[in-house]
C-alpha cells in the first residue's frame, strides 16, 4: 500500500468516511466513486484531532470545483 495527502473537499467527507451521500448529487457521488476506483483508493483518513482540523479554500481540490478542503491521508491499493 502507498499513502499520500490530498486536498479533500469538506462537503464530501461524510460520504468518503461514512458512506453517507446525504446532500450530494448523483453526479457528485458518481464522480467520487470513479475517482476512488481509478486511483485504487482503499481509505480516506481525515485528521484525528480538532487541532489538525483546519479547513481552507483551495482552487485545486482533489476533485470537483474550487471549494473548502481539508488535508487527508489517503491509502492507495498497489496491485
Amino acid at each position: 500500500m502507498e499513502t499520500g495527502v490530498e486536498k479533500v473537499p469538506t462537503y464530501a467527507l461524510c460520504y468518503l468516511v461514512n458512506g453517507d451521500a446525504t446532500g450530494l448529487t448523483e453526479q457528485e457521488v458518481s464522480e467520487i466513486d470513479s475517482l476512488l476506483r481509478e486511483q485504487s483508493v482503499e481509505l480516506v483518513c481525515p485528521p484525528a484531532s480538532d487541532e489538525q482540523w483546519q479547513p481552507y479554500f483551495s482552487s485545486s481540490p482533489w476533485f470537483g470545483k474550487p471549494c473548502e478542503v481539508i488535508d487527508c491521508d489517503i491509502v492507495y491499493r498497489v496491485t
